[in-house]
């Protein structure tokens, strides 16, 4: 079996043992490492690309657009892991050039990503104050099938930009969080806006501020999830990340769940720092970054030694003793590393 999916195998036998409550660790190595770290200072912005075409509240067309984030032209790599941003604003405001999309793209594109921060259909009406009504729900449901829009566009226009199609995390803050736990979990549900014909899944998803409502969705085989909620949120209820990462830690999904404690909603000017940090490791280890072209053999080995010895650290042992489902899925994931 190759280095690849070997530690594919031993990274789904131990993300379950470092869930709830709990932050992801620092991918190893001591020399810089792409995309864990920062190596580039410049970013090359491309803005209001569209990338689908989809109906307003009334029918009529909407030019779906983005913006899109990259090393600078003289990066030499030419498959490169992509993320999709989506903003928040109760999914009846807020833009592609709010001051928290602007800041994780070009984050993200400095450690060598390609980003794309995305505006989509604003189809809800008193959202902030009632994310759970019915209206709030279509809002949601059509956001994620743009944002779905938005993968798919990569993954056409991948050999443009020099994207690896098989890389791609999505993440969103408030109304951004649901949909983007919306596109890790429900991929079946592809909708209409545009570039038919590719796959709509990736492989991890950031939720900050969001989570979905009783943990709708969750079910085996979706997409790893990052879910950040302050505990006095009073817009959208912590309860909801809660519930999805339950529901996913019991299909057998990994899900990591970290609360501030005391915050409201979306409090990224006090938690900037922990939020990308987090994301970055998260996604690291999601996306399988380590073995990603270009990185260097050592980070992949020490990267599955890591893994390894999570496995074995007595909070996943505990953590598989009390969900048998787990505990088959590790041993089935042990098997498959051999």
């Amino acid at each position: 079996m190759n280095g690849r999916r070997k530690g594919l195998a031993a990274l789904v036998a131990v993300a379950i043992g470092l869930t709830t409550g709990c932050t992801v660790p620092r991918p190893p190595g001591d020399e810089t490492l792409r995309y864990r770290d920062q190596v580039f200072n410049a970013v090359t912005v491309t803005s209001n690309l569209q990338y689908g075409t989809a109906p307003d509240g009334q029918g009529n067309p909407v030019a779906l657009t983005l913006d899109l984030y990259r090393p600078p032209a003289s990066d030499t790599a030419t498959s490169r892991p992509a993320l999709v941003w989506v903003h928040g604003g109760g999914f009846s405001g807020g833009d592609k050039t709010n001051v928290v999309p602007v800041d994780v793209a070009n984050t993200f594109a400095r450690l060598g990503y390609v980003v794309v921060s995305i505006n989509y259909r604003l189809l809800g009406s008193g959202c902030v104050a009632n994310p759970g009504s019915s209206t709030c729900t279509v809002a949601a449901l059509e956001a994620q099938h743009d944002a779905q829009a938005a993968v798919r566009w990569l993954r056409a226009n991948a050999a443009t930009y020099g994207i690896d199609t098989s890389r791609i995390g999505i993440g969103g803050e408030s109304a951004g969080g649901i949909t983007a736990a919306l596109v890790g979990l429900h991929s079946e549900d592809v909708g209409s806006s545009g570039n038919a014909g590719f796959p709509s899944t990736v492989s991890g998803f950031v939720s900050v501020s969001g989570g979905l409502p009783n943990g709708v969705f969750a079910s085996p085989g979706d997409a790893f999830g990052l879910f950040f909620h302050g505990t006095a949120d009073n817009v959208v209820s912590s309860a909801w990340s809660d519930a999805t990462a339950g529901a996913m830690l019991r299909a057998g999904v990994p899900a990591w769940l970290q609360h501030q404690q005391g915050a409201g909603h979306v409090p990224w000017a006090q938690y900037r720092t922990l939020y990308l940090e987090q994301a970055n490791y998260f996604l690291y280890l999601a996306l399988d970054l380590a073995h990603a072209a270009g990185q260097p053999a050592a980070a992949a080995r020490a990267s599955e030694r890591q893994l390894e010895r999570l496995a074995a650290s007595p909070r996943a042992k505990r953590l598989l003793k009390r969900h048998p489902k787990l505990n088959r899925l590790e041993k089935q994931a042990r098997q498959l590393a051999r």
